[in-house]
């Protein structure tokens, strides 16, 4: 038996021969050679003969149907606004596996008529919002909670106070419109 039993090891550190053991979860061979594919702890099954590695870490989260997401407006379209997406709510402290952008079409902004998305979002805005389709990423922010959390001046790029069911800029006085969530500037994911 190798040394390295019951040891933590990272990928590529070696494990074993394949004239020892059967390479199994974790592990790859090369060359007759085992090693280790994935961080974590080596476990040997001394019946069956094999070698394998357990997991230590969490592979980053992915967006499923239902999870609410908070993200960055990074492109406003004529009938879909572009979110890059940053966190999953209950899993803050990880990024995601996905470099994709989510996508809120104009249809899954608010049960009411949207003329305009301008009206509903602006450029670099941070929105909740919750996934409909985790294939494409389509996302939604038709629901109270959801929508934009904090935003910015389109003139001065100051941060916009909620007054009502309006925005009032803390810089110049603009007032703006958004699909504001029912807790806008409170600072909670």
């Amino acid at each position: 038996m190798p040394k390295i039993k019951d040891n933590f090891v990272i990928p590529g550190d070696f494990i074993g021969t394949s004239e020892e053991f059967l390479s199994r979860n974790g592990t790859y061979e090369d060359k007759g050679n085992i090693y280790a594919a994935c961080t974590g702890v080596v476990k040997i099954d001394t019946k069956e003969r094999s070698v394998s590695v357990v997991p230590q870490t969490d592979t980053p989260p992915v967006p499923k149907v239902g999870d609410i997401v908070i993200g960055r407006v990074s492109d406003i379209k004529s009938s879909v606004v572009l979110v890059d997406i940053a966190r999953i709510k209950g899993q803050e402290d990880r990024e995601i596996a996905t470099p994709e952008q989510g996508a809120i079409h104009i249809s899954n902004i608010k049960d009411a008529y949207v003329k305009e998305l301008g009206y509903e979002f602006g450029f670099r805005d941070i929105v909740r919002a919750k996934v409909i389709d985790a294939k494409t990423l389509r996302l939604s922010t038709d629901h109270k909670d959801l929508g934009v959390i904090k935003a910015i001046c389109s003139r001065c790029r100051a941060t916009l106070r909620r007054k009502g069911d309006k925005l009032e800029c803390s810089g110049c006085g603009r007032i703006e419109t958004r699909k504001i969530a029912d807790d806008y500037g409170s600072g909670m994911i």
